[in-house]
């Protein structure tokens, strides 16, 4: 039997561990670009230009990569004391070569979005996923990572499917 289906591994590695790369409270992310614009009126930052991605073991690489947050506030327990401002991931957005690794699997796609408050990924144009030998191709992946499901589907193009390649180990590798 195939080593527990790649495509949950997927999900429990692009933002598993709690809520990973967009919320990241208990890790640090590190986003390099050629160029960043914060637009603090619609709480949007926006990176483009060969932007990079870091969480641990996760990296993410696009052309393009837009944060949307949400502010509120934090009471700090004091009468009449406002809190600090706290700054919530609601959605991040990369297009344009979208990359995704994390130790032995990727995940590439035109586009990739995630969704905070539904704790949802999508993995959109020819997207594809690897771990190891094994592949899973479509036009778009749906991860659902509190429910633990993926959905891929196929593209609307006549002939066009999902595809699925499994690799059995061998009773060498285990």
């Amino acid at each position: 039997m195939i080593k527990g289906f790649f495509l949950i591994i997927l999900t429990y590695c692009l933002l598993g561990t709690s809520t990973g790369v967009a919320a990241g409270a208990q890790k640090p992310i590190q986003i390099e670009a050629d160029h960043m614009l914060s637009l603090q009126k619609e709480n949007t930052v926006f990176f483009s230009g060969k932007v990079e991605a870091k969480q641990e073991e996760l990296v993410i690489h696009a052309d393009e990569m837009t944060v949307y947050y949400n502010e509120t506030e934090e009471k700090d327990g004091t009468p009449g004391q406002g809190g600090m401002q706290s700054k919530d991931v609601d959605r991040i957005f990369a297009k344009g070569s979208v990359e995704i690794t994390q130790l032995e699997w990727v995940a590439t796609g035109e586009t990739a979005e995630y969704f905070s408050s539904e704790r949802k990924v999508i993995l959109t144009g020819a997207a594809k996923v690897w771990q190891d030998n094994n592949l899973v191709t479509g036009n778009k992946v749906v991860m659902y990572l509190d429910e633990g499901k993926s959905v891929v589907e196929r593209s609307t193009d006549k002939g066009e499917r999902v595809k699925a390649f499994f690799y059995p180990e061998s009773k060498d590798q285990k």
